[in-house]
């Protein structure tokens, strides 16, 4: 089987220059990637880049933290569509989460669903942050709201995706939605674990040598 098009080659590093997002895109060219996850700074560049394939530019909402305003989310997600992109992938409202101000958390992450009409929208839950019960009041929120899709990570807070994480997403959302483990994942073995946790989408920096592997 080919896990190519599970990947979201990713670079979201603060000091990315262009040439690293132009090797990047010829990446997920070469190995015909899902996509590229990379800060909305580049996607319009990125689509240029990708045009004529079929692997889609892709950027991240209210990163890393999920604390900016509702509207600013949606100003984001607008102009990154306008810019060419094809999927978002949005942090929610951790603190209003364990608020259980649930219904701030899910007219946060409709209004993106919303602004993106006919895109990919995934919801980053940062699950190392979350117990249990708040990753499945997240992922029942994340799935009324709309959502394609429920993301364990960012990345870039104390911990990644893990299989218990990936599992309890799966087993709450179901068919519903669909789940998406980044964060931390460097191998193919790991890598194989999330995908048989459930995860149909992996977020990884270390795309290529996945595919190596």
């Amino acid at each position: 089987m080919k896990y190519n098009k599970y990947i979201d080659h990713t670079n979201l590093a603060q000091d990315a220059t262009k040439a690293d997002i132009k090797k990047l895109c010829d990446e997920a060219k070469q190995y015909d990637f899902a996509s590229v996850m990379v800060n909305a700074c580049w996607v319009k560049f990125c689509a240029e880049e990708l045009k004529g394939t079929d692997v889609k530019p892709c950027t991240v909402i209210g990163f890393p933290l999920g604390a900016t305003t509702t509207a600013t989310k949606v100003f984001e997600a607008k102009e990154a569509v306008e810019n060419g992109a094809q999927e978002v992938d949005m942090v929610i409202n951790v603190g209003a989460l364990k608020d259980h101000d649930d219904q701030y958390v899910l007219d946060d992450i409709k209004a993106v669903v919303d602004a993106t009409p006919g895109k990919v929208t995934k919801v980053i839950l940062e699950t190392c942050l979350l117990s249990d019960e708040e990753i499945i009041r997240a992922c029942e929120l994340s799935v009324e709201a709309g959502a394609d899709f429920v993301k364990t990570s960012t990345g870039f807070s104390k911990g990644g995706a893990t299989v218990h994480a990936v599992e309890l997403m799966k087993k709450t959302v179901g068919d519903r939605c669909q789940v998406k483990a980044s964060g931390g994942i460097h191998t193919h073995e790991e890598m194989m674990a999330m995908i048989e946790a459930g995860a149909t989408r992996i977020g990884a920096s270390a795309g290529v040598k996945l595919m190596a592997e």
